[in-house]
């Protein structure tokens, strides 16, 4: 392994804000601790909680890198001594605690992933922060199975996608909602059979309809707020709801009674602060079911936009207005 410490260009944020606070300077990245490995990032994903990290709604965990970024591709260069299911040169896609915006990074070797046949470093980049909040969320968690029908709320947007892709490829029949007709036609292009645009009608009734009035047994939440008593009329009996994001707000007025009545579980989760282990466990179901996908080009995910690194600020700006589908990618390859 490497005997020496690097240097190497990252955003930083001086003051939490506007995009326009993020700027690049230089640091050096320490050898890889135990079980991790340092990657050359060649391509770095732009995700929600980037954004709330931005503004200073999301602090990094405790030992975690202060650096914007949570999921990158690129190609092994150095290996702590006891790590030995990667090899320096190795090309991956990876999860990582924080420091994602960077041209270096130190991650685990347990949250690293191949690259999927054919895929290129942009796109792999696209893959592990989505990845893995779904598959922890919806099936370990939510406990999604095939024959079942599952709801996902934000169907376009990057967890949506990933979402009905991964669900309607195992077997799940999936409904949708988003919030245009050209949304919603790309929800049905993705995988899901009905898609309801939540800003023209509610969407409990059209799920009732479709489910001959048992509802649900799933539903995986990025909206919480007002939403949540709706999900609780949309689930079926021993129906299970997974929260993963609080996009119309993190309070909501519940009937409890429903719940009780329809023997609901009610679970959620954040995916970063979560320990080593978990993840590891979350990357070992996604090599064995999903990989496997991907490989053979039954899953593909969108993208929607591709940056170069210096255009940072304009990536944060287009996740910030919501008018993307599919994921957005910093490409630190790309000139600007």
């Amino acid at each position: 392994m490497a005997t020496h410490n690097r240097q190497f260009t990252h955003v930083t944020v001086e003051q939490p804000g506007k995009p326009t606070v993020m700027t690049m300077t230089q640091s050096t990245l320490d050898l890889p601790s135990a079980g991790q490995v340092t990657i050359k990032v060649y391509a770095a994903g732009v995700n929600g909680p980037d954004i709330k990290q931005r503004v200073g709604a999301y602090p990094p965990p405790a030992g975690a890198s202060p650096i914007i970024g949570l999921e990158v591709a690129g190609e092994i260069i150095a290996v702590a001594d006891d790590v030995t299911q990667w090899q320096v040169g190795d090309k991956v896609c990876a999860l990582v605690p924080g420091g994602g915006y960077a041209e270096l990074v130190n991650t685990y070797a347990a949250h690293c992933l191949p690259l999927p046949t054919g895929y290129s470093y942009v796109q792999a980049a696209a893959l592990p922060e989505t990845f893995f909040t779904v598959w922890g969320n919806l099936f370990i968690r939510a406990g999604l199975k095939a024959g079942e029908t599952v709801l996902i709320h934000g169907g376009s947007g990057g967890i949506g996608t990933t979402a009905i892709q991964m669900a309607s490829r195992l077997g799940a029949k999936v409904f949708a909602t988003s919030g245009s007709a050209e949304k919603c036609q790309y929800c049905i292009e993705q995988g899901a059979c009905v898609a309801i645009n939540y800003n023209e009608e509610q969407f409990v009734e059209p799920i009732l309809a479709a489910t001959d009035g048992q509802g649900v047994n799933v539903i995986m939440d990025i909206a919480g707020g007002d939403f949540i008593n709706e999900n609780l009329k949309a689930i079926a009996i021993d129906g299970r709801m997974v929260s993963v994001a609080m996009q119309r707000g993190p309070q909501a007025t519940i009937d409890i009674f429903r719940i009780m009545a329809k023997r609901v579980v009610w679970t959620g989760s954040t995916l970063r602060p979560q320990s080593v282990d978990n993840k590891a466990q979350i990357a070992q179901g996604l090599a064995e079911h999903i990989w496997p996908l991907l490989n053979s080009g039954d899953m593909n995910i969108p993208i929607d936009s591709v940056f170069p690194f210096a255009q940072v600020v304009k990536a944060h700006e287009l996740m910030e207005s919501g008018k993307h589908k599919g994921k957005i990618v910093l490409d630190l390859l790309a000139k600007s």
